[in-house]
């Protein structure tokens, strides 16, 4: 089965995931997907990420979700360029996620980045999500 937007599909089963309580899920592994996962975990947004190997030869990605009293960290994850829909945004115009308290990932010429790295560096790019 191929997918026509991977990243969306991350993001709806970590929600799922969450939703759930799960400690952790797996998903079918990508460096786009590495990338943005090394951001959510650096951020605080997960507890870990792990690369497996399963038969055929095919590698997953399995994560840690991460909980604080119960209630998942991530309130709201959500796609906002769509491959129906791409959304660019320059260094200067790059909307803030809650007032500085959420952030937005963006896949820049210099690599995938949070939006204050983004900014910080004068670089703009395809804004991929936002999480609070």
């Amino acid at each position: 089965m191929t997918l026509t937007d991977p990243v969306g599909d991350m993001f709806s089963r970590i929600r799922n995931g969450q939703m759930r309580s799960l400690e952790s899920i797996n998903i079918p592994s990508s460096n786009f997907r590495k990338n943005i996962l090394e951001i959510l975990k650096i951020e605080g947004f997960i507890k870990d990420y792990f690369i497996e190997k399963k038969e055929n030869n095919k590698i997953t990605l399995r994560i840690n979700l991460k909980y604080f009293e119960g209630n998942p960290v991530i309130k709201e994850i959500k796609r906002i360029s769509k491959p129906g829909r791409r959304v660019y945004s320059r260094a200067t115009s790059i909307p803030r996620v809650m007032n500085g308290l959420g952030l937005a990932i963006l896949s820049t010429p210099k690599g995938v980045m949070t939006d204050t790295e983004a900014r910080k560096n004068n670089l703009g790019g395809e804004i991929i999500c936002r999480i609070f």
